[in-house]
């Protein structure tokens, strides 16, 4: 599926980019197109530059307190996918890639893609063989991850987890 879905998406995008770069084209001009593109380059570089500078600070302000950088390291991802659908020519991949990247707009494309990724998570570990782990009867986790209330079938065995320090000071 998973190649089905990229082998669409490297044949429509580039398609769909020549189609609208020749609409726009007949338009304003080739030459204006042309100038564009080249204009919203130049502004997609100078602001990869600048958000990946403010990424990078809040990135380190998030781990000299001690705090897990989990929003910054998606907005750092966020900025690098952004750059390179920014150095695509055409106008649909720099659309995207404005969204990607804006201070006002990456927010809100990071919850849709926390979602789109929770969701791809959810049903590949409901197809694994640990299946009943992830979901308690058919229905999804928890927002913790935790699943109540469904017991696994199978044989408990009893023990204790020792680790070496506490063996070695148990032999002593």
């Amino acid at each position: 599926m998973l190649r089905i879905g990229l082998f669409l998406a490297f044949l429509v995008v580039p398609v769909m980019e020549i189609w609208l770069l020749i609409r726009i084209g007949s338009v304003i001009g080739g030459w204006q197109t042309v100038a564009l593109l080249i204009a919203d380059s130049i502004l997609g570089a100078w602001l990869v530059r600048r958000e990946g500078r403010r990424a990078w600070a809040a990135l380190q302000s998030a781990v000299q307190s001690g705090r897990m950088p989990d929003r910054e390291l998606a907005d750092g991802g966020m900025i690098v996918a952004g750059g390179a659908l920014l150095l695509t020519p055409g106008f649909l991949t720099d659309v995207l890639g404005f969204i990607l990247i804006l201070p006002f707009t990456r927010p809100i494309a990071r919850r849709g893609l926390s979602w789109f990724l929770r969701r791809r998570v959810q049903v590949l570990a409901a197809r694994s063989p640990y299946g009943p782990i992830f979901t308690a009867g058919g229905q999804a986790p928890r927002r913790d991850g935790a699943v109540r209330g469904h017991v696994i079938d199978g044989e408990v065995i009893e023990g204790e987890v020792v680790d070496d320090e506490t063996r070695r000071r148990r032999d002593a």
